[in-house]
């Protein structure tokens, strides 16, 4: 909780990342509040207050996330919308003549993002959903310890500079509003 706060005021794309990263531990512990709060919430040093947050914080998510039926895969409802605003800010971006700089990345990353998108097999994910899905992945991989082709290295940092470059935009639309 006090993670995804900071990390969503600062960085709105490691924040889904995280957060797609927390519905998979929820998984891993069977969305058991019992089984959450011995291999996460106890390693917290904060206090009583503050664990009670967490915990209930958790609590909501495990609500959320049985309600809307992703215990075996999927992402919360609200972690899909904040996908497709960053998609939306995405195709505005592409779109718009003053965003030289975003548009460059994109166009570099473009090739990365259409072998990935072959790969998978997925013309219905967004172009941004796909970009994010593959940091993740490549973020599993390496919590995993496996072999990762200096290509796919190569691939993901270009998108993570488009997707750093979203996220700062995104951020800059927000103080506006």
């Amino acid at each position: 909780m006090i993670i995804a706060q900071q990390k969503r005021k600062e960085n709105i794309v490691e924040y889904l990342i995280y957060m797609w990263h927390v519905e998979d531990l929820l998984r891993a512990c069977r969305f058991d509040m019992d089984e959450i709060e011995k291999r996460i919430i106890s390693s917290y040093q904060q206090p009583e207050n503050i664990l009670q947050e967490i915990r209930r914080w958790y609590q909501e998510l495990i609500d959320m996330a049985l309600s809307e039926g992703i215990r075996e895969k999927g992402h919360l409802q609200v972690n899909k919308n904040i996908v497709s605003e960053l998609n939306e800010l995405h195709k505005q971006l592409i779109h718009s003549p003053r965003e030289m700089v975003y548009g460059s990345l994109y166009y570099q990353s473009l090739p990365a993002i259409i072998q990935l998108r072959s790969k998978a097999g997925d013309t219905q994910t967004s172009e941004i959903e796909s970009c994010l899905t593959a940091v993740y992945g490549h973020f599993l991989l390496r919590l995993q310890a496996k072999e990762i082709s200096d290509e796919t290295t190569e691939s993901v940092k270009q998108i993570s500079s488009l997707l750093a470059c979203l996220s700062a935009k995104f951020h800059e639309e927000k103080e506006i509003l």
